[in-house]
């Protein structure tokens, strides 16, 4: 089994739904479900990985607190490797306030000054060399503290220690676009913005326009989740349409581009053609979605392997 690394953010998650446009008028409301549970894209790419099989290293920042305390516990409590890890004294370890709607969709509350926040290229850069052959940079945006200045150093080394790259994103919050990114672009193997992320980069809302530019930027493969519609995948000389595998219910769609990203890791590491790729990816995102909490729809490559030989093998 090769081991992955995966870079970026691991939160508290307090779970709380189904949530109407009325909650906040209300001064008191009944809900369905509040649930702790654990999140952060990486720490989700992480679990999930591991839970399919792989073996995992995960690089992060939390507090010495009780909440970076219970998220090192889960981790360790599902196979992934913590040892690069910072514990930092007198950080606040990031909980994050989930607000579910009923049709799935979420509403975050987050805390500025928080763990997640925090990450800098000096807690990434001394794993370089220790890291696995594929590296996943779950947290572009996330940090404030990781510009794309900072990001770019880090993409530098690790492709400079020839490793496979792939990184995600959250919506910018300093208006950053495209052409910002550029170098982080030419430096990577594999992106995987949703569409409506990309479009705030572009400020163009034609997924394909916006593909286009991103291999004009040299980007290697520009792997475009699109929720219900699955993905688009794109290098250049070829481009792959997956469609999404279907979900009796969508009960929970935070962690769906997470899992997403960790299926398609999982049979990148295992060698399977880019095609296969999306559709094992669309695989566990559909599996994440039918459960409360990022990942546990995920639970064995059993369970997505059976949703990717039933639906998203085509």
């Amino acid at each position: 089994m090769k081991k992955i690394s995966i870079i970026g953010a691991g939160v508290v998650d307090v779970l709380v739904g189904a949530v109407d446009e009325k909650i906040f008028s209300r001064s008191s409301s009944s809900m369905d479900f509040i649930k702790m549970s654990f999140g952060g894209d990486a720490l989700n790419e992480a679990v999930a990985l591991s839970r399919l099989g792989k073996k995992v290293q995960w690089i992060s920042k939390v507090g010495d607190d009780d909440a970076g305390k219970r998220i090192l516990n889960y981790a360790k409590e599902n196979g992934v490797d913590v040892s690069c890890v910072k514990v930092e004294s007198g950080l606040a370890t990031s909980i994050t306030v989930v607000l579910i709607e009923k049709s799935g969709e979420r509403i975050f509350l987050t805390n500025p000054q928080g763990s997640m926040r925090k990450l800098s290229a000096e807690d990434i850069l001394p794993h370089v060399d220790e890291m696995a052959d594929i590296v996943s940079f779950a947290s572009m945006f996330i940090s404030t503290t990781l510009n794309i200045a900072a990001a770019e150093r880090i993409f530098k080394k690790i492709k400079a220690a020839g490793k496979i790259l792939a990184f995600d994103m959250k919506f910018p919050h300093h208006g950053e676009t495209l052409k910002d990114m550029a170098g982080m672009l030419s430096g990577a193997d594999y992106f995987f913005p949703n569409e409506a992320e990309l479009a705030t980069l572009t400020g163009d809302d034609d997924v394909y326009k916006n593909i286009s530019a991103l291999l004009a930027c040299g980007l290697k493969c520009a792997v475009v989740k699109r929720g219900g519609k699955g993905c688009v995948l794109a290098t250049k000389d070829e481009r792959l349409e997956i469609p999404a595998c279907r979900v009796e219910k969508v009960i929970d769609t935070t962690g769906a581009g997470d899992c997403f990203a960790a299926g398609f890791l999982y049979a990148l590491s295992e060698g399977w053609s880019l095609k296969e790729c999306g559709q094992f990816a669309c695989a566990a995102a559909s599996c994440s979605v039918e459960e409360v909490g990022a990942v546990a729809g995920v639970t064995s490559l059993e369970k997505v392997l059976r949703r990717y030989e039933s639906s998203g093998k085509n």
